[in-house]
């Protein structure tokens, strides 16, 4: 159970990429101490995945080792932890960019190392300077892998860090592996602990999970681990509520189906294969009539937060809270997100376009969107927080009417996102933000008035006339100002 000689695979060969043999060709002869793969990227390599992420373990100096990647490799070099000896380099590759951590034992040697981490499918290595054919693993995860099981370590794995519990699920999800019974029980067992760790931790495992394709499916086996209520305690209030027509779910379903429908909007969006079939018609229809937005919505999506958070993940995240309480939900959406930035370490900038989105998702979908006029007011203090917003609201209102939906107000409802959108893609200088004919300081110059609120009320009244054409030239634009004035006298 606790062999550490290497042998091969006894049901498939590891598959290495190129960028990770050239790795081991460049390191030849210039490290001294042992190094190993160690981690997802030996399971990886063995359920023949892509590699993108590389871990390697050594008892050696491993912020030098990491230094020496770099160079070689001509990469960047970050040390995260000088004192423990965990460093990280990032190398792009003709494969694409490739992170590698490097660190020292995780306790005397490389079986401690490995009994120390989280599940055994994570926990084979295979020697970086022998033959990379050759797993050494010491607790049967390559039969786990086989049998596509996620099973701890030890049965310390959850006590000594209850986020696995999270991770578990991420990775059962994403690899479609079961969580065996006694890792269920020890991560139940664990779940009240979940928020008392690294918040920061926490939020980025959490939304790995939000971004998963499957979204659905991974915050319904968090749920029953007991592991989503600790992060978003709203959650609770939502259970066996019911909501009145047209909705066909109640207040629970009907968030985790919005959750899943945000994501399949992503995924369609940019022409990924959705899971949920049960709207294709609706999204079907949605990728048609959105396909000439492609670039520009693929490229709003590509924005990342701090820490590399995907904007995929805070979108979803949005649709998980857009219903936070059954009463009055909107009047304290923003003390809810405000409480949960604070729990998750959510950046300023996030928590504005969470706060954002919500608010203003159901003016989304019930705008007018033939009047210039209504889409300058809603796009105008909103910008890319706008396309959040109606993407919400889309998910939202297929999540509302379900099977029930019609397709003629499907279509209608469509038609009104593309109007909205079209604005704001194409005709941005016109109804968004029309070019500035005079500022503030010029008007109080002109109309001989002093600094006040009232300067801004003549600027909004100039916009809005450039909106609808009645506003052209900068006289135009003093004459409306003047009368203006003259009607507050």
């Amino acid at each position: 159970m606790t062999n550490l000689t290497p042998r091969h695979p006894q049901s498939r060969n590891l598959l290495w990429s190129d960028s990770i043999l050239d790795l081991q060709d460049i390191l030849h002869g210039q490290i001294g101490d042992e190094l190993y793969i160690v981690g997802g990227a030996v399971r990886d390599a063995f359920l023949h995945h892509p590699i993108k992420d590389l871990d390697l373990a050594t008892p050696g100096d491993a912020v030098k080792i990491a230094k020496l990647i770099a160079n070689r490799l001509h990469g960047d070099i970050y040390v995260m932890d000088a004192e423990r000896g965990v460093a990280r380099a990032l190398v792009d590759t003709a494969e694409g960019r490739l992170v590698i951590d490097v660190a020292h034992f995780r306790g005397d040697d490389l079986l401690a190392d490995l009994q120390g981490r989280d599940y055994t499918v994570n926990a084979m290595a295979v020697d970086l300077r022998g033959d990379l054919n050759l797993l050494i693993d010491p607790l049967n995860g390559e039969q786990d892998a086989t049998d596509k099981v996620m099973r701890r370590c030890t049965p310390q794995s959850l006590h000594d860090d209850p986020i696995r519990g999270l991770r578990a699920v991420r990775q059962s999800v994403q690899l479609k592996f079961k969580i065996e019974p006694q890792t269920r029980e020890d991560i139940r067992a664990e779940s009240a602990n979940l928020m008392a760790t690294s918040p920061e931790r926490v939020r980025d495992e959490f939304f790995a999970l939000l971004a998963l394709p499957n979204v659905r499916m991974g915050l319904r086996v968090a749920d029953a681990l007991g592991l989503l209520t600790p992060i978003v305690p709203e959650i609770d209030l939502l259970r066996d509520v019911e909501l009145p027509s047209p909705h066909v779910f109640n207040a629970y379903d009907h968030v985790l189906e919005t959750v899943s429908l945000m994501s399949s909007i992503v995924d369609v969006i940019g022409y990924r294969r959705s899971d949920n079939s049960t709207a294709s018609f609706g999204l079907g229809m949605l990728a048609m009539q959105f396909d000439r937005f492609r670039v520009q919505l693929n490229e709003h999506l590509a924005t990342t937060w701090a820490d590399e958070r995907s904007h995929r993940g805070l979108l979803v995240f949005a649709a998980l809270l857009h219903i936070p309480e059954p009463e009055n939900h909107s009047k304290n959406v923003s003390k809810i997100i405000s409480k949960r930035a604070a729990a998750l370490k959510i950046s300023s900038h996030e928590k504005k376009r969470l706060t954002g989105m919500i608010a203003y998702f159901e003016q989304a979908i019930t705008l007018d969107s033939q009047s210039p006029l209504a889409l300058h007011r809603y796009w105008y203090p909103l910008r890319a927080m706008g396309v959040d917003a109606c993407l919400l609201g889309l998910a939202h209102y297929l999540a509302t009417y379900g099977s029930q939906l019609k397709q003629d107000d499907w279509l209608a409802q469509v038609e009104q996102a593309v109007l909205l959108l079209q604005a704001y893609f194409l005709h941005y200088d016109s109804v968004v933000a029309p070019p500035s004919i005079i500022n503030g300081h010029e008007l109080m110059e002109e109309l001989a008035i002093e600094a006040s609120p009232i300067i801004g009320e003549l600027l909004t009244l100039i916009r809005e006339g450039q909106v609808i054409g009645e506003i052209i030239t900068r006289d135009e634009a003093l004459s409306a100002a003047r009368q203006y004035l003259d009607s507050q006298k």
